[in-house]
């Protein structure tokens, strides 16, 4: 839990759950597992999973944090929250419950805006009927090439007050993006060791789409071995455009 984070296009991050698994090729270099292994190195239990078959594997695996629910009451200033960003809230085996209560804390606090950010768009788009959506709440799919196209389609139809794309890392060009009703997209690059490339073209083309669809558009990086080896740069400007919440 962070009180702040770094996070360009955010202000905090709260994990209600965490651990997670592999879903698609922006996986693959998962900064948050490489955080849980050194977690579980300096001995952070909650991290620790001895080899589930159904995670990325030991260091973690989900788990549901109940007592973390009661940290954004303790916020005294609004702030942007990023939920889960050590795992994915619609995880299947984050029972729907539990699911329930993280948006019961959402509602309670509308002081703050919460960001819930997911692969697992089929989940979200078959449980957002059971769900009740607080207005302080934006939905977003993680969109990492052309073969997650889909996920847009599941997210149109979650009723939630802001609909966005996270397209980081991005790993190829989106060929076909549709924009309707999705009201935010992020682009960026890859970083780390093992950080993949990310053509200067891919990124235009969906600046471009969002202009013409009247979108808010944020590039958070270009990537490179640290977050910040690339710079935030393109064409000459940064792109910091945040939506505006409309009625669903």
């Amino acid at each position: 839990m962070s009180d702040r984070s770094a996070i360009e296009w955010t202000e905090a991050t709260w994990n209600p759950t965490t651990g997670c698994d592999r879903v698609s090729a922006g996986c693959d270099n998962c900064y948050a597992l490489a955080l849980a292994k050194r977690l579980k190195a300096m001995g952070a239990s909650k991290y620790q999973n001895d080899g589930d078959p159904r995670t990325s594997g030991p260091g973690f695996g989900v788990t549901l944090h109940s007592d973390a629910l009661d940290t954004p009451y303790g916020w005294k200033s609004p702030r942007v929250v990023f939920v889960n960003s050590m795992s994915d809230l619609f995880h299947a085996r984050v029972p729907l419950s539990f699911v329930r209560q993280v948006f019961e804390v959402i509602a309670d606090t509308p002081q703050h805006t919460y960001q819930v950010l997911t692969k697992r768009a089929r989940r979200l788009r078959q449980l957002a009927p059971k769900l009740q959506w607080p207005e302080n709440l934006w939905m977003g799919v993680s969109v990492e090439s052309e073969a997650e196209l889909a996920r847009v389609d599941d997210l149109r139809q979650v009723p939630a007050a802001v609909r966005f794309l996270s397209c980081e890392p991005l790993l190829g060009p989106l060929p076909g993006l549709e924009l309707d009703g999705i009201h935010w997209v992020i682009a960026g690059g890859e970083s780390g060791p093992r950080h993949r490339p990310l053509d200067e073209q891919w990124v235009t083309d969906i600046r471009d789409t969002c202009q013409a669809a009247d979108v808010a558009f944020f590039f958070k990086q270009w990537g490179g071995r640290t977050p910040k080896a690339g710079g935030r740069e393109l064409a000459g400007r940064t792109w910091d455009e945040m939506p505006q919440p409309v009625a669903a």
